[in-house]
């Protein structure tokens, strides 16, 4: 038993792609089944089409360039958010004598997770293990590169979202009021609240940044870069096999449990109200996902451990965006060739007996019978 090699990377069969099961990622040979020769099926992860050795220089030169655009967006879209920072924004008015912590509390100097921190846990520890990860389980390059992308796709969303809403909402830190020193003897005025006006500050930054407190910085990138490395491992593991593994919910929701940790920090440090942290949150959670659905399929996939092939064909046409591929259910509904799909289908009665049914759920031999009424004349003349 032989099986072609494939020329183009969607013509991979789903029967001969490795099953969905972490056991199978130890590097042992999969097999058909009811073969005699013992061939080794080939599997996805050996012949990922970018940019294997099998693959002409110009097809991997065409799958580059469709790509190109994506890598520029996204990194316009991060040369954006640190581009936002200097632009000086929406500033609310506030109340002097807020009693609430709203705007009154002391400033901190010294955060539990300053800004070069930050960037380590939401950028430089994904993108280092996701490459380990995809070296100990496929060693595929093409795998690489999606999981960088979609990361990236995630984070400069986000950063992108975050940073504009800053500038425009406007709302002050809970430590605006030790940010802004108000001029001696300052009070609000009779009808209405003060402004930046009364401030004495002399560092541009720390009083620009007194009103970005909606949303949370921190909590959006921490759960965008983590949030992504959470699903790519759910992935690799998969997480929703229906055989529920502790270990592999545990390992997946580790980075979560980290971003977690950097969102209330910035309570801690009285930087953000709770509504700022909870927002920031949920967007870097979700756009994170959304990141992760662009180049991979879901986590209840079979295949979900493998991304998306190229959208540029072995011939060189390139995919069009409105075509959708044959659903996973379609694709399995030829059959792969398992044990009981190669056995011979024994013909059915045309006729059966509704107790023949209890029967067969007890393990006992059906009995059925005739119970065609046009031959009612011949049993009973």
């Amino acid at each position: 038993m032989s099986y072609r090699r494939l020329e183009d990377p969607e013509e991979y069969p789903l029967h001969q792609i490795r099953p969905a099961h972490p056991q199978t990622f130890s590097g042992a040979p999969v097999y058909p089944v009811n073969s005699s020769e013992r061939e080794p099926v080939r599997t996805a992860g050996d012949d990922m089409p970018f940019p294997g050795k099998r693959f002409g220089r110009a097809y991997r030169t065409r799958v580059f360039l469709s790509y190109a655009p994506d890598w520029v967006l996204c990194i316009g879209l991060s040369a954006a958010f640190f581009a936002l920072d200097k632009v000086p924004g929406f500033k609310r008015e506030f109340s002097l004598t807020d009693t609430s912590q709203t705007v009154s509390v002391r400033f901190a100097v010294h955060e539990r997770v300053p800004d070069w921190l930050l960037y380590v846990i939401f950028a430089a520890a994904p993108l280092t293990l996701m490459p380990i990860i995809n070296l100990i389980l496929l060693r595929s390059l093409w795998d690489w590169h999606s999981s960088w992308l979609g990361w990236l796709l995630s984070c400069s969303i986000t950063g992108a979202i975050t940073q504009f809403s800053k500038i425009t909402v406007g709302r002050p830190r809970p430590d605006l009021i030790d940010r802004c020193q108000p001029i001696s003897g300052a009070v609000d005025p009779p009808l209405g609240l003060s402004t930046v006006a009364i401030c004495t500050q002399t560092d541009v930054g720390i009083l620009r940044d007194g009103w970005r407190s909606f949303p949370s910085g921190h909590s959006s990138l921490s759960f965008a870069g983590l949030g992504f490395l959470s699903f790519y491992l759910a992935g690799k593991l998969h997480l929703f096999d229906e055989r529920g593994h502790t270990v592999k919910a545990w390992i997946s929701l580790v980075p979560l449990s980290g971003a977690a940790l950097v969102a209330i920090s910035r309570t801690m440090d009285y930087r953000h109200h709770w509504q700022d942290v909870l927002t920031g949150s949920t967007l870097g959670i979700v756009v994170a996902y959304f990141g992760y659905r662009q180049y991979y399929p879901p986590l209840s996939s079979q295949i979900c451990h493998l991304p998306y092939p190229p959208r540029v064909h072995r011939g060189g046409q390139a995919l069009p965006t409105h075509h959708s591929r044959p659903s996973e259910a379609q694709a399995l509904s030829s059959g792969p060739p398992d044990s009981l799909s190669m056995r011979p289908r024994m013909p059915e009665p045309r006729y059966s007996d509704r107790h023949s049914i209890g029967d067969e759920e007890m393990g006992r031999p059906s009995v059925t019978r005739d119970t065609d009424p046009s031959k009612d004349d011949l049993r009973h003349p």
